[in-house]
């Protein structure tokens, strides 16, 4: 026995010493490559012909290395995180509005219902060139944006170009709360609808609060969208999947490379209703969180999942602190659903370095789980919902075209045409007004080109330099392009109109416009309905 325990002994101090020397190595090594780093930029920063920026370098240095892992791992300058803490906390001073940049100017792609750019006068389509005595032209992005930002109660002068016009205007800043649940309201008598589209820090106070108006207002029913939620905080939809939920039930576990950043998360709260019908909404843009929520309550079989197959984001991450106000925000560890399945679709692990393929999981072999009703569900490629509606598949030209500014550009003019349209949950286009963008978007092709049009006018460049008389030839293939271009959109009709009636119905009418027609006319939505007031078909599907 004494000799036994010698030998365990033996063993665990050669384990020992070796962890430790394999530790010692690795540090050394990273000493060894930050070292030389070091000295290399210091000879750079001392004898380069051109002056170098030590900011500008080092910022590209780090986005370099970090390219190789998973994009959610990220580095964060003081702005940086700045805006992380903005969009976890859910508010900021500015004016309320979407902004973008573009062609040095800021375009306003939207404004927020009774915020101050709402009621200043500004509307979407609003070109600022001016901000205060700064000519937006002359600086770079990040800067421009920040202008916009500041404390509550300071007012900040626009000079801004609308339809051709200058305009001057004053805008006092305000607190601008950024809501989780936009929109919620009941469909008919007994169904209730809630959106919510991020998991910050008020994500469950607000679904609580919306949770409980439609109660009191008659609901039996309740449908939650999740769709085109990209996440947020995992403590957040633990605390949402426990509305619906017993105390004490495991909602997620997350697996780290450290023991103590591996966890096991179980509800802590009494559930604020264990019986009414749920539906989840979700698709191919709901990620972490929102997986969280749905698949949790789906291995629980506490509601049906609707929708498309969800993202497959698996990875949770955490923020550390760096020197100089700076953070990296690095992923720690996979989660895993009650049932036990890793939701995760691509595999990071495994990225082909020389081509950036990165391998799917659901292309290899998934795993099968059980929920607490027996259905198999399965892990890799995000959850897939119980009752599957597919997309409609459109073509490249309609896709080149939906992520043009073409559709933004024609709702601006339209807007300025119409003084009123129909309340948002009755508006629809004609096919005359269908008619009417498509000329608008002959008009502007260019905006749209698909791949074999930059094809063919690239090689049209290099080939006609030595040969003028296929120019002609070269025409008449981009003509017959450009008209399989504008057949493909027509096939693609109804997803286009319903694109321009959803940008149009947001003008008007902000985003609760937006989630009204949704309501009338989602083909999700009115599945969700048509499940929820069937009892026989939502118990057949969670039994």
């Amino acid at each position: 026995m004494n000799h036994l325990r010698k030998i365990a002994i033996s063993i665990s101090l050669v384990f020992a010493i070796s962890i430790s020397v394999s530790y010692k190595s690795d540090f050394f090594e990273i000493a060894k490559q930050i070292e030389i780093y070091t000295t290399l930029f210091k000879e750079l920063n001392l004898y380069y012909i051109d002056e170098i920026n030590p900011a500008e370098v080092m910022d590209r240095a780090i986005k370099r290395t970090l390219n190789d892992l998973d994009p959610y791992t990220q580095f964060y300058d003081e702005q940086g995180v700045e805006d992380a803490k903005i969009a976890a906390e859910g508010e900021y001073g500015g004016i309320g509005g979407t902004i973008c940049f573009k062609d040095g100017n800021l375009i306003i792609r939207e404004i927020y219902k009774n915020y101050p750019a709402h009621k200043s006068g500004l509307l979407v389509g609003d070109e600022i060139v001016k901000i205060g005595s700064t000519i937006l032209k002359e600086h770079k992005e990040s800067y421009v944006l920040s202008l916009l930002k500041g404390l509550p109660n300071t007012t900040i002068d626009l000079e801004l170009v609308r339809h051709g016009d200058t305009k001057q205007f004053s805008v006092k800043r305000e607190t601008i709360e950024i809501s989780p649940v936009p929109f919620y309201t009941m469909i008919n008598e007994e169904v209730g609808y809630i959106s919510f589209t991020k998991f910050n820090q008020k994500a469950s106070k607000e679904v609580k609060s919306a949770f409980l108006d439609l109660k009191s207002q008659g609901m039996k029913q309740l449908i939650i969208d999740v769709r085109h939620n990209p996440g947020g905080l995992l403590e957040e939809a633990v605390n949402i999947v426990n509305f619906f939920i017993p105390k004490n039930k495991v909602v997620v576990t997350t697996q780290a490379k450290l023991d103590k950043w591996s966890d096991s998360y179980k509800t802590k709260n009494a559930p604020l209703d264990l019986e009414i019908p749920l539906t989840i909404i979700v698709d191919h843009r709901s990620a972490s969180a929102s997986e969280i929520l749905a698949g949790a309550l789906q291995d629980y079989d506490r509601a049906v999942i609707i929708g498309q197959r969800s993202f497959g984001k698996g990875l949770v991450q955490r923020s550390l602190k760096l020197s100089y106000g700076t953070q990296l925000k690095l992923t720690i560890s996979k989660y895993y659903t009650p049932s036990g399945r890793c939701i995760q679709e691509l595999d990071y692990t495994n990225r082909n370095l020389e081509t950036g393929e990165i391998p799917k999981f659901s292309d290899g072999d998934v795993q099968a789980f059980k929920t607490s009703n027996g259905r198999p569900v399965y892990d890799g490629g995000g959850v897939l919902p119980d009752k599957l509606i597919e997309t409609t598949k459109i073509s490249d030209a309609t896709k080149k075209l939906l992520n043009s500014d073409l559709i933004f550009n024609y709702v601006n003019d339209y807007y300025f045409d119409h003084q009123t349209i129909e309340p948002a949950g009755l508006f629809k286009l004609s096919s005359k007004e269908y008619d009417d963008f498509k000329n608008f978007a002959i008009e502007n092709a260019d905006d749209f080109k698909v791949e074999s049009e930059l094809i063919l006018e690239k090689n049209k460049k290099v080939i006609t330099q030595n040969n003028s008389k296929l120019n002609n030839d070269f025409d008449q293939f981009l003509k017959s392009i450009g008209r399989e271009k504008l057949d493909a959109i027509d096939a693609d009709k109804i997803v286009i109109l319903n694109a321009l009636e959803e940008k149009i119905v947001s003008s008007y009418y902000f985003k609760e416009g937006l989630y009204k027609h949704k309501i009338s006319f989602d083909k999700e939505v009115k599945e969700a309905v048509n499940i929820l007031q069937d009892s026989i078909l939502y118990h057949s599907i969670l039994y």
